[in-house]
């Protein structure tokens, strides 16, 4: 019996994405949370791989088209005010490179 509810926020644009291609798909986004809890408790973990590849994406590899979607992504969410303050995220990352 479905009767607990799962809250989690994402960024507006993976969000639109991901329903349009579930939409397309005909599957409701809930049997897709549903199917990868499930997979989660299968595989005792998470069901596919979570690595940093060894050679990280650069701006040089981006198409133009990229580029500008996500320089207009970062200059809207600078509009509403979502950003945080250059030495603040530089002093996160050297933190948790100490530990």
């Amino acid at each position: 019996m479905k009767d607990a509810t799962v809250s989690a926020r994402v960024e507006c644009d993976i969000k639109n994405e991901a329903e349009s291609i579930l939409q397309r798909l005909g599957i409701p986004v809930s049997v897709v949370i549903n199917s990868l809890y499930r997979q989660i408790i299968y595989n005792k973990g998470i069901p596919f791989s979570l690595t940093i590849p060894e050679n990280p994406a650069t701006l040089d590899m981006l198409s133009d088209d990229e580029l500008n979607r996500k320089l207009q992504h970062s200059y809207e969410q600078s509009l509403n005010g979502e950003g945080r303050p250059m030495d603040e995220v530089f002093d996160e990352l050297e933190r948790s490179l100490v530990k």
